[in-house]
């Protein structure tokens, strides 16, 4: 018997999670046909792309403002395809805004919904409860605590691990990751991490690069690495880099298709080093970012997912982020909220419930504040050790057969429609 399905994803990390869905789905049954939107990933995996993924991917409110109308054309014919297709199940992987919207419509023809990666109502929007119990026929959730969350609102859900904790080894290698990258042993080593977006890249670039020329007064020698998702923010960001006088910082590029460059470079400063990487042997498809941290003693880093791939590396970290006034203002509209409703921002302290890297958020977030808290990450060993034990802890409550488990879940869902 054949299981169509139709499975939606919108940005490459949901390309990844999709990917790995199907290969669960495809060790339970024998024919499995799939159509819907995705990347490389769920393309190699056999989708029927009926959209490229780019389709799907915005860069922050602005950017979804601006490209609504092809959004909105992408939406009906998706919905009018799925329909047609006549699904066994619907797989909607995050891209909430797009993916419930659609869960909704197709609920309402007789076609059984599974969500992958429940929206983060815990902080911002909880009304979308609402949606979400007429959207979805089943939630498949990355997070322990969500599970409470959904039960106590009748929804149907499943904790299935988060992909990450699988792919993230227990104890990094950091002496082959420096070998990777040709950095000594006997050298302090922070991954900066300013973000994705240029916006990010805006506000927090040079807040960390000042902070850097701080903790460089105190360590001349301390090395930088600053992976890059594209050539256009590394470009943005060499241009800021240009402006403040940062030894051993190497820019690294992070290909869009998450294999790690030949072409790795460093930045175009006088001050900087040029010793270009080779691909490396151990782990070839791993984010640039992934061999950044794992080379690094400690992180600088914007919120966002960064942060649980820091957590699963083991590397103390401090948390930043910096919204502009316009941007809080709007963030305030759509969620009318003007704060999450958790004391915390960062995912690591999230999933742990208390603060255990600081977070240094809009006006706390000075160079000087930066650089004392990143110090601390750097040097402080009562500190590395404490946090090298929560992590550990955290990544093995993260570490489950999620392929099996969510492949369990999509199937017990289809017998039960």
């Amino acid at each position: 018997m054949t299981l169509r399905t139709v499975i939606v994803a919108g940005e490459p990390s949901g390309d990844l999670l999709a990917g790995r869905v199907i290969e669960g789905l495809r060790a339970r049954t024998r024919r499995l046909e799939l159509a819907g939107i995705g990347g490389p990933a769920m393309q190699a995996a056999g989708l029927q792309a009926w959209h490229s993924m780019d389709a799907l991917s915005v860069f922050g409110y602005v950017d979804a403002l601006r490209r609504a109308p092809g959004l909105i054309r992408t939406w009906r014919h998706t919905r009018r395809q799925a329909i047609a297709f006549r699904p066994d199940i619907f797989i909607g992987v995050d891209a909430p805004d797009f993916n419930l919207r659609l869960e909704e419509q197709l609920r309402r023809h007789g076609i059984p919904t599974v969500h992958f990666v429940g929206p983060s109502i815990w902080a911002w929007r909880y009304e979308r409860i609402h949606q979400i119990r007429r959207a979805v026929s089943h939630m498949l959730v990355l997070f322990p605590f969500e599970v409470d969350l959904y039960q106590r609102e009748g929804i149907p859900v499943t904790y299935v691990g988060h992909p990450l904790a699988e792919l993230i080894p227990m104890q990094a290698d950091r002496a082959a990751a420096r070998k990777f990258l040709q950095i000594s042993d006997d050298v302090r080593v922070l991954a900066l991490m300013p973000g994705s977006r240029a916006s990010e890249i805006r506000l927090l670039a040079p807040r960390f690069l000042q902070a850097v020329q701080h903790l460089q007064e105190q360590d001349p020698d301390l090395h930088v690495l600053v992976p890059m998702v594209n050539p256009a923010r590394r470009q943005q960001f060499e241009s800021l880099l240009a402006q403040y006088a940062i030894r051993q910082c190497r820019v690294l590029i992070h290909p869009l298709n998450g294999a790690l460059s030949a072409a790795t470079e460093t930045a175009r400063h006088p001050g900087a080093t040029h010793q270009p990487a080779r691909p490396s042997s151990a782990a070839p498809s791993w984010p640039v970012a992934w061999h950044a941290m794992a080379a690094a003693d400690a992180v600088l880093v914007a919120s966002g997912t960064a942060t649980l791939e820091a957590a699963l590396f083991k590397r103390p970290m401090v948390i930043s982020y910096v919204l502009s006034p316009w941007m809080r203002r709007i963030m305030a509209w759509k969620s009318g909220q003007q704060a999450p409703s958790l004391p915390w921002v960062g995912l690591p302290n999230i999933l742990e419930r208390e603060f255990v890297v600081p977070e240094l958020l809009q006006e706390a977030a000075s160079p000087q504040a930066l650089a004392q808290a990143t110090w601390a990450a750097l040097t402080d060993k009562a500190l590395i050790e404490r946090v090298t034990e929560r992590f550990t802890h955290l990544h093995q409550s993260l570490d489950r057969d999620t392929p099996q488990l969510a492949a369990r879940a999509i199937l017990e869902v289809c017998h039960g429609a």
